[in-house]
């Protein structure tokens, strides 16, 4: 899933590609993919990019008007940057917009989910981004997590869009290792250290993870993005700290992965589906 690293670093190439130039339509091309009815998109034809933004894992494009296309990509969506536009519809499709200068951007999701999505937001109107909590390099957030006796784990927290927005399971798991923090710990439970311990890792691994996505050209095509990731997804993979085998602990749709020796006391975390297994 795309998460801040990702997204910003795709604001930054959409602005060097889009800034200035002037919007002259678009192709709705998934029955789902526009998530408002008004503005009605065709309003902003003839509208010129001041910029592009990034705001939690949604990426706006801010005409001079104030008017904003807002776009969230969800599991697994993709943006696709077309000179010049294409006439094809890919599966998946969710939407090509095009632009002067013979520059298209086509949103595109893979799987059958279907939840990527875009919103034309009026001036004043924040549509989904009203939901967001702080960035993670807020004092905010900062603030919140040296105070806050939030009872829900860590984990959850940092994957809770209020809570902070644009960290997502990938990065979560990464900054807990990271901090050697289990993902299983309370907020509330955490030392004055430990919490310090966290947001120096929140900001340690999503600097690191922009880095890395800078060095990406174009848009956001690739079908898989986990190859920046140094724990998340690689259950059983010697820890690059300390050698123990990653664990995992899975649910329907996802699974946390950890290291039980750098995070956990060498405890294993409880694992619904392997103790079903092992029954």
């Amino acid at each position: 899933m795309p998460e801040l690293p990702q997204m910003q670093a795709l604001a930054e190439r959409l602005h060097d590609t889009l800034a200035g130039q002037v919007f002259v339509g678009y192709e709705p091309l998934g029955f789902t993919g526009l998530k408002t009815a008004l503005p009605n998109p065709d309003a902003l034809v003839g509208e010129r990019v001041e910029r592009v933004d990034r705001r939690g894992k949604y990426v706006l494009v801010v005409f001079g008007s104030g008017h904003r296309f807002a776009f969230h990509l969800s599991q697994a969506g993709r943006l696709d940057i077309e000179a010049p536009p294409k006439r094809t519809k890919p599966k998946g499709s969710v939407v090509r917009w095009r632009f002067g200068n013979d520059i298209g951007v086509l949103i595109r999701e893979h799987g059958n989910e279907r939840k990527a999505g875009w919103w034309v937001l009026a001036p004043g109107d924040d549509g989904p981004l009203a939901r967001l909590g702080p960035e993670p390099d807020s004092a905010a957030f900062a603030e919140f997590v040296r105070s806050a006796a939030d009872g829900r784990r860590i984990h959850t927290v940092l994957r809770d869009q209020q809570s902070v927005a644009g960290v997502g399971r990938g990065y979560a798991d990464d900054v807990l290792h990271a901090a050697r923090l289990s993902p299983f710990a309370a907020l509330k439970s955490l030392t004055a250290d430990e919490r310090e311990r966290l947001l120096d890792a929140v900001g340690s691994v999503l600097a690191t993870g922009l880095e890395r996505e800078r060095r990406r050209g174009g848009g956001l095509s690739e079908p898989k993005l986990g190859g920046h990731f140094i724990v998340h997804g690689k259950a059983g993979v010697p820890c690059p700290a300390c050698g123990t085998d990653l664990a995992r602990v899975s649910y329907e749709a996802y699974e946390v992965v950890y290291c039980p020796a750098c995070q956990t006391g060498g405890k294993v975390l409880a694992d619904r589906r392997r103790s079903r297994l092992l029954k």
